[in-house]
């Protein structure tokens, strides 16, 4: 089997999508009513339907520990919620339900490595029952009223039945379309006849072969899957019943006087299979029941519901996503080149110049919506730090509440992917060292619950990423001791900045804390945060302020494949800068380059000193320009550094197509990548960061 999964059997491909999605979506729900303290109606039936999902679908995949679990959480919710409970312990009953999402969880991950699912769900699965004792206990209900099996509305219809005339059962047919690329119809279209066969006294459907034929699936996807039936349930319950089917795309509920034709003739075919004496018949319901009866079809449709759901989404494995990226990429680079070849200098052509602006035009578009299609937001990503947030406050006996802002906020795929780590510890962070101990807090006249914001913005083309607290703030002082210990700094303090100051402790190994907890002391985690933001361009600063909390904030480019530049030239190479890092340029006039005794150089802009950095040296490059008034000064910023950049001339601003480096070059310092020019040469494109940690 390939490490990307896709030679798996489509089945459990899409068993593992839905399950890792259900587990999402509850851990949500389960967090939200917990902190809440409440659980309302549309709660109860969102928890009860996920939780019949993934038992019925881990069921017929055979994984029974997943099943039996899910069958014994579905029991809570459907007890909850048959019986309108009013007393109940949130606190265990979520605790239950997250150490059950974490159970699965575990074993879809040991399913996708392609190991056995063979966890032991025993010991939730008691829990979960003694639960269920103590909540019928609280909310005095006799504990054989409600059987751990939900039958109770079952053995109730099927009563009725017995004894019910046939006018008081109403016809129905319905039509169900499912949400196109959901595979598997047949099997799904299986599990709602499953779903209906309890509340309905006769039923027929087309087609009939569902699980035995193959062609029953494109059959459905066609046709949609038609069911008639008879039933005294109440229209409204039956398309509440069958709106919880998984991935619903149309749903057509027809009160009828007579079936149609088509079901007609299904319901003629099983009676006249149902051969031997009518006693026999009778097991399947009262004789009436399978007569076959007057064929009435001038009677008109009474009632017609129809509920849409429109949502069409199709999910792409991310590979081929980037193999569009790249191709696109191509594209723009060969438009450069066709519009930008030199054979073309000094030619008057209109109207090869109007079509290279439309084709320019036309690349630039195709270029957005693929940029778009990998867009994502991070609401994700964020509602995943609810978890943390709450683990960690019960372990740390701390109260602390997460406000999420600006989820809406999209970036990359492949930037999403690596910021959940940093966040993580830096959530983690927040609530061990900053957010204080309720007793500290009141202490020094804060709110008792502390709080923990996460906010996602857009600003150009980069987009900032902040966690804040309210909490004790960073020790100055203390870290600036502990990395004088440490030989991370010479200078003395009242020279450095605080933002100097704070980025020490994102050094591999800096910890202040004395002791080790199970979430930190050990040096480990923010060097982890800096490691992974520079791996995809941004970068990270830290304000605080004692007493008051802490802002660390995170700079992230929108994408990592195409970048604004500013292309300039040093002796015959041509490199490009980003443009989100350029200040200015300009021409130095004479004498305003100053030079220490060591011949470091420096400028003076606005009352301020600037290192410069000249490219030429920086990368040994042979170059005629080395007079400060004949060459270009660019001002480059990045986070609390900033510097100038000594060039021969400035090119012109080009959209970049940015291009890996091959690995034995990547150790180059200064350097992020390179991009092949409209000419065909090749431009590197420098990586401030790099240049100013130099």
């Amino acid at each position: 089997m390939s490490d990307d999964g896709t030679t798996r059997e489509p089945m459990l491909e899409i068993y593992l999508f839905e399950a890792t999605q259900l587990m999402e979506q509850l851990e949500e729900i389960s967090i939200e009513c917990e902190k809440n303290k409440s659980i309302d109606t549309e709660s109860i039936n969102e928890i009860f339907r996920i939780m019949h999902t993934i038992k019925s679908s881990s069921a017929m995949m055979m994984f029974n520990n997943i099943s039996v679990l899910a069958h014994s959480v579905e029991d809570l919710f459907y007890f909850i919620r048959e019986n309108k409970a009013v007393n109940i312990d949130f606190e265990s009953l979520f605790d239950l339900v997250l150490l059950g999402i974490d159970f699965i969880k575990d074993e879809v991950s040991k399913i996708e490595n392609d190991e056995n699912a063979d966890g032991s769900s025993e010991e939730l699965v008691l829990k979960s029952s003694n639960l269920l004792i103590t909540m019928k206990e609280v909310n005095s209900v006799p504990l054989e009223e409600v059987a751990p099996q939900p039958k109770e509305d079952t053995k109730f219809y099927i009563s009725t039945y017995a004894n019910q005339d046939l006018e008081a059962r109403q016809k129905y047919t319905v039509r169900i379309f499912y949400e196109d690329g959901c595979e598997m119809e047949n099997v799904r279209a299986y599990t709602v006849i499953h779903n209906l066969k309890d509340i309905v006294s006769e039923m027929y459907y087309i087609p009939e072969d569902i699980i035995e034929s193959n062609e029953s699936v494109e059959a459905i996807r066609k046709n949609g899957f038609l069911i008639g039936f008879a039933t005294s349930i109440e229209q409204e319950k039956i398309a509440e019943k069958l709106n919880e089917i998984i991935f619903l795309r149309d749903l057509e509920l027809l009160q009828v006087e007579e079936y149609p034709e088509e079901i007609k003739k299904v319901k003629a075919k099983s009676i006249i299979q149902l051969e031997g004496p009518l006693e026999n018949v009778e097991l399947l319901g009262d004789k009436e029941s399978i007569q076959i009866e007057q064929i009435d079809t001038n009677k008109e449709v009474e009632h017609i519901t129809k509920v849409s759901k429109q949502q069409s989404i199709i999910s792409v494995n991310i590979s081929k996503l980037d193999m569009l990226l790249d191709l696109v990429g191509e594209i723009v680079i060969s438009e450069a080149m066709v519009t930008k070849n030199p054979d073309l200098e000094g030619l008057s052509l209109d109207s090869f110049n109007k079509a290279s602006r439309q084709l320019r035009k036309l690349t630039n578009e195709l270029q957005d919506v693929v940029m778009s299609i990998r867009m994502v937001p991070v609401s994700m990503t964020f509602h995943k730090m609810n978890r943390i947030v709450r683990d960690m406050s019960k372990k740390l006996n701390k109260d602390v509440e997460l406000e999420i802002i600006g989820e809406e906020t999209e970036v990359d795929k492949n930037i999403i992917d690596h910021i959940s780590d940093p966040l993580m510890h830096l959530v983690r962070n927040s609530l061990d060292h900053g957010i204080e101990d309720k007793e500290e807090r009141i202490a020094s006249g804060k709110p008792p619950i502390g709080k923990i914001t996460l906010e996602a913005k857009n600003a150009g083309g980069d987009v900032f990423i902040i966690v804040s607290d309210d909490g004790r703030g960073l020790d100055k002082s203390k870290i600036y001791e502990k990395a004088k210990l440490q030989g991370l700094v010479t200078r003395p303090e009242e020279e450095l900045t605080d933002k100097e100051i704070f980025s020490n402790i994102l050094l591999p190994g800096f910890s202040t804390n004395e002791s080790v907890t199970e979430y930190s002391g050990r040096g480990v985690g923010m060097d982890v945060v800096k490691k992974n933001i520079d791996s995809i361009g941004g970068s990270i600063s830290i304000e605080s302020v004692m007493g008051r909390g802490s802002i660390i904030s995170i700079k992230i480019p929108l994408t990592l494949a195409i970048i604004d530049g500013l292309e300039v030239a040093v002796g015959m190479s041509k490199y490009t800068i980003p443009i989100t890092s350029i200040k200015e340029s300009f021409k130095p006039k004479e004498n305003e380059v100053i030079a220490d005794s060591d011949g470091n150089e420096m400028i003076m802009i606005r009352g301020e000193a600037y290192p410069i950095y000249r490219l030429h040296r920086i990368f040994d490059i042979n170059t005629k320009v080395t007079s400060s008034t004949n060459g270009i000064m660019i001002l480059i910023e990045d986070n609390t550094k900033s510097a100038c950049l000594f060039v021969d001339s400035l090119i012109g601003e080009q959209q970049v197509v940015v291009k890996a480096l091959p690995t034995y070059i990547k150790k180059a310092k200064g350097i992020a990548g390179c991009t092949i020019l409209g000419d065909g040469n090749i431009s590197l494109i420098i990586d401030v960061n790099g240049i100013l940690d130099r």
